[in-house]
């Protein structure tokens, strides 16, 4: 069976257990695009040009996550020191964002070892209203006023990052950096909001 035929059977399989086409491209780390594909196979549109990346050796360990959770954060200061930027104090958070689903595990590590707050925001893909729109929980901290990290496990497209940043900052926040694993763009910042990752995907054809 191909690598191909494989995530066709896992999108199929976790749609029927109920995901949404959202949360089926958070659980397989592709994009909506390539999920909407799998899912319907529609004739005459050609396969999308994507990166599966498969985590779960490590998601599914806690002491492995928090070693990457670890990482993450120290990648981060040492950032900060390399660049030795004037006010580089008004760059340290006061409140980490987890990502729902993948970032929250990570995000929650982080404002242990830092002793921060935590937010939970649940991205536009997930909404069921019409039209789609990304949010916080209430259960968790409130964002106003607070200097953010962004944590997630990939970016894959950008537009759930680029609506994270401009929905802190309608809400009084401050995005000072986005804290992801796999980078599969390759971008240096979102809207003005530096981008750390620990590993950089690039599909070469």
């Amino acid at each position: 069976m191909s690598s191909l035929d494989e995530l066709i059977q896992k999108a199929r399989a976790l749609l029927s257990e109920g995901h949404s086409p959202g949360q089926i491209a958070d659980e397989l780390s592709l994009s909506m695009e390539t999920v909407t594909w799998l899912l319907t196979q529609q004739k005459g549109l050609e396969v999308p040009k994507d990166v599966h990346i498969d985590w779960t050796c490590v998601s599914g360990r806690g002491p492995l996550l928090d070693g990457i959770a670890m990482m993450l954060l120290k990648q981060y200061y040492t950032s900060l020191e390399e660049e030795r930027e004037e006010g580089i104090s008004d760059r340290f958070p006061t409140l980490v964002v987890g990502i729902a689903v993948s970032g929250i595990p990570l995000a929650t590590l982080i404002a242990v070892e830092e002793d921060i707050k935590l937010a939970i925001y649940h991205p536009a893909k997930h909404s069921t209203q019409e039209p789609p729109v990304g949010s916080t929980s209430g259960n968790f901290a409130p964002v106003n006023g607070e200097r953010c990290i962004i944590v997630d496990d990939v970016i894959t497209t950008g537009n759930t990052m680029q609506d994270v940043v401009k929905y802190l900052r309608r809400h009084g926040a401050r995005p000072v950096a986005i804290c992801v694993i796999f980078d599969k763009r390759g971008l240096r910042d979102i809207d003005g909001v530096p981008v750390y990752s620990l590993f950089k995907i690039s599909r070469i054809d």
